[in-house]
């Protein structure tokens, strides 16, 4: 096994109150005691903007970080009612922020719109979980890494901190359908996003790329043989602890 940092990512959606502490706490736990093996690990926990500050004060020892799953493009104080800004989620305790989900791009966000997002998020010194993937019709056509191509250039930017950027792959055909690509298709997606983001930003930092869709404690051992990425972003297992954990648990096995 590799020693490389590798993220667990918590995607908990619009899930959780004040009781899900428990979650929390029984993962931050299991983090320390990850730690303590000398396992290069990196957990997240991407919750509701409502429970951040709540979750950030009950911890009293934090091994793992919090995040935000969205948040408005406007950097400053206005008139967005019902609107959060990253300097909000920073404040409120969020170290992380997931940017560019599918299902946000569903509901109309366009390229330039998380490009806003994300410039918006690294000025406020957030680590920015950036979403990119195909949906089943463009697979079927090939249009994958096209697809890829367009989102990434579309949304990054040579002058943006790359020290600060994660890019997770999650194919929108995957997203809680327990359809998983091959790792062969994921190693692919990897290489070609690491080599994409060198050649067109100039960067020799090799940014983080985490796979998700459909992670879960049986089909991780399989993900785990796929040297090329960096981790994975999970949806509904994060909201059980035994689930996330197990994740955890059967990679390093």
């Amino acid at each position: 096994m590799t020693n490389k940092l590798k993220y667990f990512i918590g995607n908990w959606k619009m899930f959780g109150n004040l009781q899900s502490f428990a979650i929390v706490n029984r993962v931050n736990k299991f983090a320390h005691n990850l730690s303590k093996k000398h396992f290069k690990s990196k957990i997240v926990l991407c919750v509701p903007s409502t429970l951040i500050y709540f979750f950030k004060k009950k911890m009293k020892s934090t091994y793992i970080s919090l995040g935000a799953q969205n948040c408005h493009h406007y950097h400053g104080d206005g008139a967005f009612t019902g609107s959060i800004n990253a300097s909000m989620l920073k404040n409120s305790g969020s170290r992380y922020i997931i940017l560019g989900h599918s299902e946000n791009r569903s509901n109309g966000e366009s390229t330039s719109l998380i490009k806003k997002k994300i410039e918006s998020s690294l000025n406020q010194n957030l680590k920015v979980i950036f979403c990119v993937g195909e949906t089943l019709k463009e697979k079927k056509l090939g249009k994958t890494l096209s697809i890829i191509n367009k989102q990434i250039l579309g949304s990054l930017e040579k002058k943006m901190s790359f020290k600060n950027i994660i890019i997770a792959y999650e194919p929108v055909w995957s997203i809680g359908t327990n359809k998983i690509p091959t790792n062969a298709e994921i190693k692919k997606v990897a290489i070609y996003i690491k080599s994409l983001c060198k050649k067109r930003f100039y960067s020799n930092y090799t940014l983080p790329v985490i796979y998700g869709g459909s992670v879960n404690s049986k089909n991780i051992k399989i993900f785990s043989l796929i040297n090329d990425i960096d981790g994975f972003l999970i949806g509904g297992a994060s909201q059980s602890s035994i689930k996330f954990i197990d994740i955890i648990k059967n990679y390093y096995k």
